[in-house]
């Protein structure tokens, strides 16, 4: 039987690995195609590819079981789980590829993209430029059909030359920018916010007017402290909480 192969992944030896190996592995299960085959390689397989101890892939796999995406069967091997729920909580650790992996795997609805004027609130962001161009999306669970959060990019003119929309319906922007030739990203600053759902979002995301949802601002810079991207995104309160973990070394 052949195996799914993951994507590949450079880590940072600052982070915990299970962690970064968690999530990379994370990414590639639910980016994955329909026609991927569920089996997984060995644990022995995984680490070399990772490049980590297998006592470090055991503890990745164990998160990825725990979140119900993979079971593991003794003797038979380990395997992804086609049914399982894409609307699990969200956890930053300082990583892009984390950030990357935990954005992953949701199919996206591009409604709207093209240029616009640089939003009031986020001119501070862009203070040389008068326009951005402007992408406005609405991610589902694909098994249910269910709305879970949309979010708009407002990114660098000279930048949306470059993407094309159809990566947008299963890519994060942020992985959208990072392969982009050229491009380094080197921070993302985030914030999350507990706001009351309006109008628009209640109606995107289904739920009740006045809901509790979960208002996020990423702000990506690239290595010269330059804002290339800000991604706006309304999670359903119902659906995602954010865990923040902070590593004091």
């Amino acid at each position: 039987m052949t195996s799914f192969a993951p994507d590949s992944i450079v880590l940072n030896r600052k982070l915990p690995l299970w962690y970064q190996v968690s999530q990379s592995l994370r990414a590639s299960i639910l980016g994955r195609s329909p026609r991927d085959p569920l089996r997984l390689p060995t644990e022995e397989q995984l680490a070399g590819h990772y490049g980590v101890s297998v006592l470090t892939m055991r503890q990745a796999l164990k998160e990825l079981e725990d979140e119900g995406l993979i079971t593991r069967h003794r003797r038979r091997g380990t395997f992804i789980e086609p049914s399982a729920r894409r609307g699990t909580p969200v956890r930053l650790l300082g990583s892009v590829d984390a950030i990357v992996a935990q954005q992953s795997g949701m199919a996206a609805e591009l409604l709207a993209h093209g240029p616009a004027p640089v939003p009031g609130e986020l001119a501070e962001y862009f203070p040389e430029l008068t326009e951005v161009a402007a992408y406005h999306r609405l991610r589902v669970d694909e098994k249910t059909g269910e709305p879970t959060n949309h979010a708009r990019n407002y990114v660098r003119p000279e930048l949306a030359a470059r993407i094309d929309p159809v990566d947008l319906a299963r890519r994060p922007m942020t992985k959208v920018l990072q392969d982009l030739p050229g491009v380094g990203i080197a921070r993302i600053t985030d914030t999350v916010q507990a706001r009351l759902a309006d109008p628009e979002t209640a109606r995107l995301l289904e739920v009740p007017l006045l809901s509790p949802i979960l208002h996020y601002t990423g702000v990506t810079h690239d290595p010269d402290g330059r804002v290339l991207d800000v991604a706006v995104i309304h999670y359903r309160g119902d659906r995602f909480s954010f865990t923040v973990t902070l590593d004091a070394t």
